[in-house]
């Protein structure tokens, strides 16, 4: 029989922030940023900006730049610690509000201003009879019509429960 692997407590946390970090480049997160919050969310506790530099080999200016990033993404928060002077830090922890706040961040920058530019491009000079123009202005609305089917099903994913929408996902595989 083939002995499972087992491994260390701190070993596999530096494979989570690792891999976490790598995961998070798909989604358009810088990879140290992900593996701040990677770091945050394994840890129980807050942690001050020393741990963090010491924790994964960082400068203290990069730990400040992610920290910041991460707060304005809605994905850590300050903590007071009473008799304290260092300011901490904590993530949340729910992986289903880490995945909204995610998709709700990046539709806020990416899927939004798509749309905008979408609509400002479909009042386009010229007649619209001309196959270059119907082309074009059906194009957009293709686009458009995917980013507005796309960006009312983030809108959905975003109010919804976790245990609702992982019901109704299960049902698309029946």
């Amino acid at each position: 029989m083939i002995q499972p692997f087992i491994m260390k407590l701190a070993e596999a946390k530096q494979q989570f922030i690792q891999s976490w970090g790598s995961l998070a480049t798909q989604w358009g997160i810088n990879k140290t940023m992900a593996q701040v919050h990677a770091l945050l969310m394994a840890t129980p506790g807050p942690l001050n900006q020393d741990e963090i530099m010491d924790q994964l080999s960082i400068s203290r200016g990069n730990v400040n730049m992610n920290i910041r990033e991460l707060i304005n993404w809605g994905l850590v928060e300050r903590v007071i610690l009473p008799g304290e002077r260092k300011e901490f830090f904590t993530a949340e922890k729910d992986v289903w509000k880490v995945a909204r706040q995610v998709i709700k961040e990046r539709k806020k920058r990416e899927l939004d201003p798509l749309i905008k530019t979408l609509e400002q491009l479909q009042d386009i000079e010229g007649d619209k009879r001309d196959k270059e123009i119907k082309q074009f202005i059906d194009t957009v609305a293709g686009i458009q019509k995917f980013a507005q089917q796309a960006d009312r099903t983030l809108d959905i994913m975003i109010k919804a429960d976790e245990n609702w929408f992982w019901g109704n996902m299960l049902k698309l595989f029946k």
